[in-house]
This record gives structure tokens, sequence and C-alpha cells, in this order.
């Protein structure tokens, strides 16, 4: 007991004093997945929307879809991200692998289909007469798309902090393609697990209650975004 209360000390001793190595990669797991977040967000809403809004032929199949790669695991993407961007795939002359890159590029694959079903779900939740309602008064799709866009933003809201909770935490691509470099690529996850594994238990707890409070804060955002 007196180990878990002197590491659980000299952790928030590291928190409050800004440990520069703590903050490092803090700031880099933050960044990361901030930017991934982004750009799931700019691909993955406009998918939701088009599958919500359009009638198709294999509509049924797109939605089993992205159902199945809401649950997609980390290290499979880690996988697959990892061998287009290696030296031997189409993509290796570019040098991404091991950096920052490489990481947000595997988070925003993981982060896409959790956007969209949030975004589709929003929009098939919303009142189906918005739309026709809009289009009606005289309004041109575009501005009929923008005021659906505003009637359900709590759920595009949702959506966006859904996602950015989910590839926050993760663990297998920040390994796989970032590589767990110090000062580099070292994320929240990959050093808890290394730091962990090398006895260094104060220093991992204090990156686990930084990563715990954000995951908080995230899942608070989600439910007054719920209840609103």
């Amino acid at each position: 007991m007196d180990y878990l209360t002197q590491s659980f000390n000299t952790a928030l001793s590291l928190i409050i004093s800004l440990d520069s190595e703590v903050v490092s990669t803090v700031w880099t797991s933050l960044s990361v997945s901030l930017l991934a977040i982004i750009v799931a967000a700019v691909i993955g809403v406009p998918i939701g929307l088009l599958v919500a809004l359009r009638n198709f032929y294999g509509k049924r199949l797109v939605l089993t879809l992205l159902n199945t790669l809401m649950a997609l695991p980390t290290v499979v993407v880690g996988l697959v991200v990892y061998g287009l961007l290696s030296r031997q795939g189409p993509f290796g002359n570019m040098g991404l692998l091991f950096t920052p890159a490489a990481m947000m590029i595997g988070q925003t694959v993981l982060a896409t289909p959790i956007v969209a079903n949030y975004t589709l779900g929003a929009v098939t939740a919303a009142d189906s007469r918005i739309l026709p309602t809009i289009l009606t008064l005289g309004a041109s799709p575009l501005q009929g798309l923008l005021q659906l866009l505003l009637e359900i933003r709590f759920g595009i809201v949702a959506a966006i902090a859904a996602g950015f909770g989910r590839i926050v935490a993760e663990v297998g691509v920040a390994m796989m393609l970032g590589g767990n470099i110090r000062g580099y690529t070292r994320t929240m996850t990959t050093s808890i697990a290394l730091e962990t594994s090398k006895g260094e238990f104060a220093f991992a707890l204090a990156l686990g209650i930084i990563l715990m409070s954000v995951a908080l804060l995230v899942n608070l955002f989600l439910n007054s975004l719920q209840q609103r």
C-alpha cells in the first residue's frame, strides 16, 4: 500500500511541476489525435450525410460495413498502414513511417467510421421534414444541407468527440506506426506501456491520470451533448 501511495504522490508531483517529458508526451498525444480527428471529420461527416440522405443500391452493405469498421482492431489498422508506408510498400518513398504523420493516418482510419456512423445516426434521428420544408421555401440544396447541419450540430460535435475519445486512448496504431520514439512519437499510451515494463510506475501513473482525465472530460462532454 505504501508503494502505491508513494507512486501516486510522485505522479501528482510530476503533473503539478509540469515535468518536461510528461508535457512532451501529452502534447504529442493530443496534437496527433486532434489533427487526426479534424481530418476524420472532413471525411466522415460527408459520408454520414450521403448515406443517410441518399437511397442507392448496396446501402445496407455500406451500413453493415460502417458498423463493422467501428470495431476495427487498432493493431489491424496499424498492420495495414504499416504495409503501405514501409519501404517495400507503395508509399514507402515518402518516408512517413515512424513519424507523427503516420500515427495521424492510422488514427484517421480508426476515427472516420465512428464520425460517419454518429453523423448518420444524427441525421436519421432528426425530423425528416426539415430538408423538404427548407427546399419548398425556395432554398438551394446547399442552403438546405447547411440548415440541416445546423439542426443536428450537437450530433456532429458528439460524433467528433466520440472519434477523438477512441483514438486518443489507443495504443496499437501509435506503437506500430510511431515506433515510440522519445520526444518525437511517444504518446501517453505507448509511454505508459514502456515505463511500466521498465519499472517506472510513478511516471506511467502520471500519464495514466492525465489520460483518464482526458477520457472523463470527453465522456462528460458527450453526455452533455446527448442530453441537449
